[in-house]
């Protein structure tokens, strides 16, 4: 399986296939699965696929996907690179809320550490709220990422990452940046900008959402442009997608997540999946494509 190892990172070294584990816990990303055996199985065939990069979040559930990965893959080798984000915790009501001070980075760094029974964490992302999805921490992001920082000098976080970012977020960033993980799908390129910024940089990208969570493109036009290249190949829509996130840069990072065990095996042969020019070409414009004439 194809590996990146970024330019500001050397020592991290990943699959570019991945694994998330949002869908992990109940709806609503609350609470403990349905079926929580069903759950470890999955998790064990992605470590046997030989996927090493899962992205997680204490955030997620919360605990219960670090929970779940530490059940089922603890203890883990060191080419297993399980990636947390900071920066939120989540309300009694289940809602996503920005929590980036210093004091709660470390509350949350410790957290991830006890629920992954890990000594440290190889990558920790600080979500920053740039793109919009989540509302910022009045906490300075140099402020936030020096207290991650310092962290990372006592030896509990190998890497840093950010989430949410914006160009000019990632280019003010006074520490390394190994990784961004930005909204970006077929049809919500928002983030173009930060892909160009992390490709000159030799940062990994990393696509959440890289499905669209399960939604449908808008538009009967654009299903129809992808219908039409995945039938060319044989393939799901699905795993269409994640090869053309794998084909339209070097330094993305897929991690598409889901809990069902077939979808996870069409997953996996998505990186198989050889795109011609003129297929990446057509994905490529899927974003601009309406049903108006």
């Amino acid at each position: 399986m194809r590996t990146f190892t970024p330019t500001t990172a050397p020592s991290l070294t990943v699959t570019r296939l991945g694994y998330g584990t949002m869908q992990l816990p109940g709806p609503g990303v609350w609470g403990p699965p349905a079926d929580r055996s069903a759950v470890l199985t999955v998790l064990r065939r992605v470590a046997d696929a030989g996927i090493t990069h899962l992205d997680t979040s204490a955030a997620y559930g919360p605990d219960v996907a670090n929970e779940l990965i530490r059940e089922a893959l603890h203890p883990h080798g060191d080419d297993l690179v399980v990636a947390t984000k900071v920066g939120v915790e989540r309300g009694s009501e289940g809602t996503f809320r920005p929590a980036a001070s210093p004091d709660q980075l470390t509350a949350q760094v410790h957290r991830n550490l006890e629920t992954l029974g890990a000594d440290s964490l190889p990558l920790v992302y600080l979500r920053v709220g740039g793109d919009g999805l989540l509302a910022p921490d009045p906490t300075p992001v140099a402020e936030s990422l020096g207290a991650l920082s310092d962290l990372r000098d006592k030896g509990l976080i190998r890497e840093l990452g950010l989430s949410g970012c914006t160009v000019e977020q990632l280019g003010s960033a006074e520490v390394p940046i190994a990784a961004v993980q930005n909204r970006f799908f077929l049809f919500d390129r928002s983030s173009d900008d930060v892909l160009a910024a992390c490709e000159q940089l030799g940062i990994a990208f990393v696509p959440y959402f890289p499905l669209a969570a399960g939604m449908d493109l808008p538009h009967a036009a654009q299903r129809a442009a992808l219908r039409t290249v995945a039938a060319k190949h044989g393939a799901t829509p699905a795993q269409t997608t994640i090869a053309w996130l794998l084909a339209r840069s070097s330094v993305i990072l897929a991690i598409p997540g889901t809990r069902n065990p077939a979808h996870l095996e069409e997953n996996l042969t998505a990186v198989d999946l050889a795109l011609t020019a003129e297929d990446v070409a057509v994905l490529d414009g899927i974003a601009g494509l309406t049903d108006q004439r």
